[in-house]
């Protein structure tokens, strides 16, 4: 299990990361999601291994990672930009990773590369942008480690492929109870592989929660009432959002499902109903929740 207990982390004078905590237990896929400059990639290098954080610490198991080497060899990280030796060939740096991670799987790499349609021998720098993610992904499988630190990694991939990774992350997650972290700006993406949700904002955690249990405790409600009603009573729920159009009100509420459905029902309204929320959704009611509002970057 990794551990972050209070890690701050600072450039300069720009905080990127701020006493965040949070635990990551293995065999699921772990999310994080966030606003621009929230922090993920920071996050992401300081689990790695290749950045120490100014306050708290990182643990893989109980132990510190920074300076780890046996933790670190746990860990592959993707970067969004990933970084390749100039003029190398895809087998040479297949070489090189297999010096870091013992336990590099060389026969199946040339099997994926085969299945991907990439060319051993070929310069990794003539690689398109989604030809080198790839790569990367193949790479980070085939050393065999515990964890993959994937920042972005979907982004790039075409549909074919993304559903390809999804696949091979399946395989070995079941296989070796590989555990993926994903930081992505694609909440979509993530709603359809993640098991459980860390969400930050600047530097922080919001919450980190089961994606099921997170969608079972908001919900999005829509409600219309008699003219002759007057204005509704909504003191009883826990409101994150409300709008009007005409009789029409829209809420977005926190709260279990039949507890929701029993207050709205005691208002006696002509109609309602209770709708899901995406992972989206989820993400743009938290984060107005504590000032970062889409109306306010528009107008």
């Amino acid at each position: 299990m990794i551990q972050a207990v209070n890690v701050t982390k600072r450039f300069d004078e720009i905080v990127a990361v701020n006493k965040l905590s949070a635990q990551i237990r293995e065999g699921s896929v772990f999310g994080l999601v966030g606003t621009n400059g929230a922090g993920k990639s920071t996050f992401l290098r300081m689990v790695s291994g290749i950045l120490k954080p100014d306050e708290g610490e990182i643990l893989l198991d109980e132990v510190g990672v920074f300076e780890t080497v046996a933790a670190k060899q746990k860990f592959f990280y993707i970067s969004d930009d990933a970084y390749y030796f100039s003029n190398a060939s895809v087998k040479e740096m297949m070489q090189f990773y297999a010096l870091a991670y013992p336990n590099f799987q060389k026969e199946r790499f040339f099997k994926l590369l085969k299945g991907f349609e990439l060319d051993a021998n070929r310069k990794v720098n003539t690689f398109s942008k989604g030809m080198k993610k790839q790569l990367s992904i193949l790479l980070a499988l085939c050393a065999k480690t515990d964890y993959i630190l994937c920042d972005e990694t979907f982004d790039g991939l075409d549909p074919v492929m993304r559903q390809a990774v999804k696949s091979l992350f399946a395989e070995d997650m079941q296989e070796r109870n590989l555990t993926p972290i994903i930081a992505s700006h694609n909440l979509r993406e993530l709603e359809d592989i993640c098991d459980h949700v860390g969400l930050l904002h600047k530097g922080g955690i919001l919450l980190s929660k089961e994606l099921d249990a997170m969608k079972l405790d908001i919900h999005k409600l829509q409600c219309v009432f008699a003219e002759d009603k007057g204005e509704p009573d909504f003191s009883g729920f826990s409101i994150l959002k409300k709008e009007k159009r005409g009789r029409l009100y829209t809420l977005t509420v926190r709260g279990g499902r039949e507890q929701v459905k029993a207050e709205m029902e005691a208002q006696q309204p002509l109609f309602f109903e209770l709708l899901p929320l995406s992972l989206e959704e989820i993400f743009i009611s938290e984060t107005e929740v504590v000032g970062y509002d889409i109306k306010k970057l528009i107008f």
